[in-house]
């Protein structure tokens, strides 16, 4: 039996699943944190601080920070943009 999939290209096989977004959306989510950390770590800036400058909490810091965590809201980043003088850009592709 041929295996259907053999030579497609991978969003190709997560399209036909169902799948392309989500995982999409994971990959930017955990690019977004991990860009957010190293940024705290280049500053030498302590999650203490950053939710201070954030004026949020500890909890709202570690969704943010966590790559598997997917709720996190425009307003949350726009905070921690500013708060690592930053400006967040959204963009439709």
């Amino acid at each position: 039996m041929k295996d259907k999939h053999l030579g497609d290209n991978f969003d190709d096989f997560l399209r036909e699943e169902g799948l392309l977004e989500e995982v999409e959306a994971n990959a930017i989510k955990r690019m977004v944190a991990f860009q957010i950390s190293q940024e705290m770590k280049r500053r030498k800036l302590t999650k203490t601080e950053m939710t201070h400058r954030m004026k949020t909490s500890r909890a709202a810091l570690e969704r943010l920070l966590d790559p598997r965590n997917p709720s996190v809201t425009l307003s949350t980043l726009e905070r921690a943009a500013s708060a690592l003088g930053k400006k967040l850009r959204v963009e439709l592709a």
